[in-house]
C-alpha cells in the first residue's frame, strides 16, 4: 500500500491521480456467481445488491466486511465567513468540535446507532483561510497539507470510510468549486446553506460569483486551493487516499462532494469507489450530483453536514452486505429455483 506521508505538492496529488486503482474484476466475479443462487428473485433487492456488489468491487474481496467503518469530520474556518455568507459566527466551528467531542452532536448518535468508529480533526481553526473574493483562499503548502491530513484516514484494515465537515461559511466554498469546476451561473450553486436570509443569501450568491472571477483556472486542484478550505482540502485527500487503499467511501452532503468533485473534475473515473449517500436539501448539491453522474442512496431533506447523511447510509450499506453474505441459496435452503 502506499505511504502518503511523502505528498507535499500538488503536483504530487496529480501523480496520484494518474495511477488509481480500478476496482477488483475477480470480486465482482464472485459476487455475481452468489447473488443468483439466493433465495429471492433476481434483483428483487434492487439497490441493496448493487451496494453489496460495490462494496466487493472496492475493498478488493468476497464476501465484502463491514468490521471498521471509520467516520472522519474535518473543521476548518474561513475567511469569507466574515463577509456574511452564513447565519452563524465563525466561532461556532470551535465550538461544535467541543461538542463532538464530548458526545453531543447528531453525528455522535448516529456512529453509535450504527457501530462507526468517529473522530473529529480541527485544522488550524485560529487561522482562518484567506477571503477568496481576493485571492487564493490557501498556498499551496497549506491546500497539500490539509490534504495530507485527510489521506491520514485512509488506514490498512478500514473496511469503510465515512466523511464530514464542519466549518462556517463552507457551503459558500462549496458552491464556488461547484461553480469554478462546472459553470452556470453562481446562484445555480448557491443555497441558504445555515439558514441566511433573503439579503444575506443575495450577499453570499455575490460573493461566490466574485471569488470564482479572481480565481478562475482549469486545474481541478487550483480551484480546490483557491476557493476551497482547508477541511474541503482534507475530504478530497482522504477520498483519494481511500482509493489507492481500496476503501471505499461514502459522500455525505453538498461541502463534502464539493470536495470530492475537484477529483472527479481531474479524472470523470476518481470516484468510482464512492457513493452518494444522501441528497441534501441545498439545490446546489443536487445539480453536483447529477453532474457527477451519481444516484443518491438516501433522500431525507437533510442539510447538517458533519456527515450525518453518511452515517445514516451506513445502515443500508449494512444491510446489503448481509444480505448478500447471510441469505440461503436455493440449494441450502431446499427451495425451488425458477424453471
Amino acid at each position: 500500500m502506499k505511504d502518503f506521508a511523502p505528498v507535499s505538492s500538488l503536483s504530487a496529488v496529480h501523480a496520484l491521480l494518474q495511477s488509481m486503482p480500478t476496482a477488483d474484476e475477480k470480486a465482482i466475479a464472485l459476487w455475481a456467481a452468489r447473488e443468483p443462487q439466493l433465495t429471492k428473485p433476481a434483483g428483487s433487492l434492487g439497490r441493496l445488491e448493487e451496494i453489496s456488489r460495490f462494496l466487493c468491487a472496492w475493498q478488493g474481496r468476497h464476501p465484502p466486511r463491514l468490521e471498521n467503518v471509520r467516520a472522519r469530520v474535518y473543521a476548518g474556518n474561513h475567511g469569507v465567513a466574515a463577509l456574511g455568507v452564513s447565519a452563524f459566527p465563525a466561532e461556532v466551528t470551535v465550538q461544535m468540535v467541543q461538542n463532538y467531542q464530548h458526545g453531543g452532536a447528531a453525528i455522535n448518535q448516529l456512529c453509535k446507532t450504527f457501530a462507526i468508529e468517529l473522530a473529529a480533526e480541527s485544522l488550524d481553526l485560529d487561522r482562518p483561510t484567506a477571503d477568496f473574493t481576493k485571492g487564493p483562499a490557501m498556498s499551496e503548502a497549506e491546500c497539500v497539507a490539509a490534504m495530507a491530513t485527510g489521506m491520514r484516514a485512509a488506514e490498512d484494515g478500514v473496511d469503510l470510510l465515512i466523511l464530514g465537515e464542519m466549518g462556517i461559511g463552507n457551503t459558500a466554498s462549496a458552491a464556488a468549486i461547484s461553480h469554478g469546476l462546472f459553470g452556470g451561473a453562481a446562484a445555480d450553486w448557491t443555497g441558504r446553506g445555515t439558514g441566511v436570509d433573503d439579503q444575506h443569501l443575495k450577499i453570499k450568491i455575490d460573493v461566490v460569483g466574485r471569488g470564482v472571477q479572481v480565481n478562475r483556472s482549469d486545474d481541478p486542484l487550483q480551484i480546490l486551493r483557491c476557493l476551497g478550505g482547508r477541511e474541503l482540502a482534507a475530504m478530497a485527500g482522504a477520498v483519494l487516499a481511500a482509493r489507492h487503499r481500496r476503501i471505499p467511501v461514502l459522500l455525505d452532503g453538498y461541502v463534502c462532494t464539493a470536495a470530492a468533485a475537484v477529483l472527479h473534475a481531474a479524472d470523470p473515473h476518481a470516484l468510482d469507489h464512492c457513493l452518494v449517500a444522501h441528497a441534501s436539501v441545498e439545490p446546489g448539491h443536487r445539480r453536483l450530483v447529477a453532474q457527477l453522474g451519481k444516484r443518491p442512496l438516501l433522500d431525507m431533506d437533510m442539510r447538517l453536514g458533519e456527515g450525518s447523511g453518511a452515517a445514516l447510509a451506513v445502515g443500508l450499506v449494512r444491510a446489503a452486505a448481509a444480505c448478500h453474505t447471510g441469505m440461503a441459496t436455493f440449494a441450502e435452503a431446499g427451495v425451488s429455483d425458477k424453471h
